[in-house]
């Protein structure tokens, strides 16, 4: 990276890996959004998938980033938001996790994907997945020096039917062993007459060396990873429902001051392996995590 170019970005690329809101860093709320867009760079193309695969799941995640945007404001809160597909790689996985760069995607072919080698995969390693990751590092380094471990909350949406099942949740709080934030977030919603929300679902929350492990339980600081159901929060209308709602249960919990410490509750990812399900499998962490064996047949 020349001394010239931007943050995350690189001589002769001039696309943004990441994109900083800025924020009072003494407030105490980081807000994280790992699937902001469906952005690519262009010297990538479309990596081969079709426009309307692009605008699926498969691409980013539906309305967080809007989400996102309006809490930071409504909080004055910093935000570190992805600018790339996580089809180009996945900055919510480790970077040895075998969904890192996806050839197959439910059921979508990704061919910009099927012959990525290792120098491919350290390129975009270096270009946008760990750039995102100092940018999030470093944030979190001003706000510890502002004398306030900062809450770190993290927005994600998840598709309303899954492989021919309806899914119930209108909402879910993931979290590993830290219950600071996402036990009351869970407790609050759940008031909320007719509201579904789920705990560890869709998905589980432990999921080694992702996004909340790396920055959450690796340093100690209170975090959650929130998941809407996209068809919720798909339009402005659906945004501003949300936002007023998340508001109302955010403030309620931000108010406690002993939220604000350091402190490590260690990860079940750290544990012996989880008990093999009826199937002999682990529980999925995410719908990627169901095609991880076509993936890797096709590897």
């Amino acid at each position: 990276m020349s001394a010239d170019a931007a943050p995350g970005t690189f001589d002769g690329d001039s696309f943004n890996s990441h994109e900083i809101v800025d924020g009072d860093k003494a407030g105490g709320l980081i807000i994280l959004c790992d699937h902001a867009t469906n952005a690519m760079p262009a010297q990538y193309g479309s990596l081969g998938v079709g426009e309307t695969d692009l605008e699926r799941h498969i691409g980013y995640d539906i309305g967080a980033e809007a989400l996102s945007r309006d809490l930071a404001h409504r909080f004055r809160a910093p935000a570190v938001l992805t600018r790339y597909s996580r089809l180009l790689i996945d900055p919510n996985r480790g970077e040895d996790d075998p969904t890192l760069i996806m050839r197959l995607s439910d059921g979508a072919v990704v061919p910009g994907n099927a012959h990525v080698d290792e120098l491919e995969r350290e390129r975009r390693l270096n270009r946008y997945y760990r750039p995102y990751h100092s940018a999030v590092t470093q944030l979190i380094d001003a706000c510890i020096e502002c004398g306030r471990p900062p809450v770190l909350f993290s927005i994600h949406s998840f598709v309303a039917v899954w492989r021919g099942n309806q899914r119930p949740w209108h909402c879910g709080l993931l979290w590993d062993k830290d219950p600071r934030l996402a036990v009351p977030m869970i407790e609050r919603l759940r008031q909320e007459p007719g509201l579904f929300v789920g705990d560890n679902e869709p998905y589980k929350g432990s999921l080694k060396h992702d996004t909340m492990y790396r920055h959450g339980t690796n340093r100690g600081l209170p975090h959650g990873l929130l998941e809407v159901r996209n068809d919720l929060i798909s339009d402005p209308a659906g945004i501003l429902e949300w936002a007023d709602r998340l508001e109302t249960v955010l403030r309620g919990i931000l108010a406690d001051q002993s939220l604000y410490e350091i402190r490590k509750y260690g990860s079940r990812s750290d544990e012996p392996a989880w008990p093999a399900s009826p199937i002999g499998s682990p529980e999925p962490r995410s719908d990627e995590d169901v095609d991880r064996q076509e993936h890797a047949n096709r590897a």
